[in-house]
């Protein structure tokens, strides 16, 4: 069945459609960036220009896609830069506009060519560049120049180290190779981040129950040091619930990090545990939350330290090898047993390296004793943040969530042991 309208004429009406709109948004823009200019030092913006402008680029593309569109293309480049040098006397030095006429001479051939994801993702930004302005400036001026620093961190953890990995087993650890560490260390970097993003800039002045979903992102053991730290000296009556709500926090993301690993047994075997210590968390959290009589909440910074700094990313990487190489010893010596006892007394420390390193590696060990012993040393951190939440807050309103903390460890062992 023939289309109703050809496809030429219904790509040459969608071009300059979208670039009436482009039109619409730029002129506005150019009133509002105007000010105290005169209108007629407004230059190159209306919509009828950038609306003939993706018309002309369009018939140039349909007649001969190099030649012909290359000509218009310098010639329009050339009137564009004399409409600059115009409005720099004028005072006006900004550059959009220019670059949004060469977009939209450039538009036909990208609704011709091009998938209908990047016309509508190139759409969307010249829009946002345009109509966001105030928004943009905003962020640029609070935007800190070690932020930069931190992203160029993670192209190097993310593109210059992971490709550069040899895809083989790493000497005496079998079933573990150099790209997995790396990618377990992107994968708790990038969601630790996400988290340490959010508190910053989405909500820098978080309340006290947020305080513990976002450190639960990052670390929950972090978030119930801070969370602790900061009843001592400032009272605080919704505290103890952010901080059981940050340990259930704890649960979900292990379980993503699990899943997005590639562990879809094990996050199969843990979803029921997890889950219903979650779900408690939440049931505890919402109990202790209505309980606080009144106190108003108020703003912690759940982690002060950024989760991208290289040497941390390289500290995690060697933790995955040591507690790879402890367990792969452990386990050859002294089988399940010498599993679930090193399980526990690593949960007194950093867990999430020691976990992976045995979801990753092929022990002497079945599924159900690797299962058991990610337990077990989720059981020892609540221990280790028990402690945390009552020595560091020194407070008797810190006891429910401790009494849950502790309750949820003994519910992970009995899970672990049955």
């Amino acid at each position: 069945m023939n289309a109703l309208i050809p496809p030429e004429l219904a790509a040459f009406l969608g071009t300059i459609g979208l670039a009436f709109i482009i039109g619409l948004e730029l002129h506005a823009y150019r009133r509002r960036d105007a000010g105290s200019l005169q209108p007629e030092a407004l230059g190159f913006g209306t919509t009828r220009t950038v609306t003939l402008l993706a018309a002309l680029g369009f018939s140039l593309w349909i007649i001969a896609p190099v030649v012909p569109f290359s000509i218009g293309l310098a010639g329009l480049s050339l009137m564009l830069m004399l409409d600059y040098r115009k409005r720099l006397k004028a005072g006006d030095s900004s550059l959009l506009p220019t670059v949004i006429g060469v977009m939209a001479y450039s538009l036909g051939p990208v609704v011709l060519v091009a998938p209908i994801a990047l016309l509508a993702a190139l759409v969307i930004l010249i829009l946002l560049s345009l109509g966001e302005q105030a928004e943009i400036r905003r962020l640029s001026d609070a935007f800190p120049a070690e932020e930069g620093v931190t992203f160029a961190k993670f192209f190097i953890l993310a593109g210059l180290i992971f490709p550069l990995l040899p895809n083989s087993d790493i000497p005496y650890l079998a079933g573990i190779t150099y790209p997995k560490v790396w990618m377990a260390v992107l994968v708790i970097s990038g969601i630790s981040y996400l988290g340490y993003l959010a508190h910053r800039y989405v909500f820098p002045r978080a309340g006290t129950l947020l305080t513990g979903v976002l450190g639960g992102l990052y670390s929950s053991t972090a978030a119930t040091v801070v969370l602790a730290r900061s009843m001592r000296s400032e009272p605080d009556s919704f505290a103890p619930a952010a901080v059981v709500i940050a340990t259930g926090m704890m649960y979900t993301r292990l379980l993503v990090i699990i899943i997005l690993l590639g562990h879809a047994d094990a996050a199969l075997a843990l979803a029921l545990p997890f889950g219903s210590l979650f779900v408690g968390s939440l049931a505890v959290a919402g109990l202790l939350a209505w309980h606080a009589k009144g106190t108003a909440t108020s703003g912690h910074a759940a982690v002060s330290a950024n989760p991208l700094d290289l040497p941390v990313a390289f500290l995690f990487a060697l933790l995955f090898l040591v507690f790879a190489a402890i367990t792969n010893f452990v386990t050859q010596r002294y089988g399940a047993t010498g599993l679930h006892a090193l399980s526990f007394a690593v949960g007194f420390s950093d867990i999430d390296p020691f976990i992976f390193s045995l979801l990753d590696g092929k022990f002497q060990v079945g599924q159900q004793a690797v299962v058991s012993a990610v337990l077990i040393a989720s059981a020892s951190n609540n221990l280790l943040k028990t402690g945390y939440a009552l020595g560091l807050s020194r407070s008797r309103q810190m006891l429910p969530a401790a009494a849950w903390l502790f309750a949820a460890a003994g519910l992970s062992l009995a899970w672990a042991l049955a």
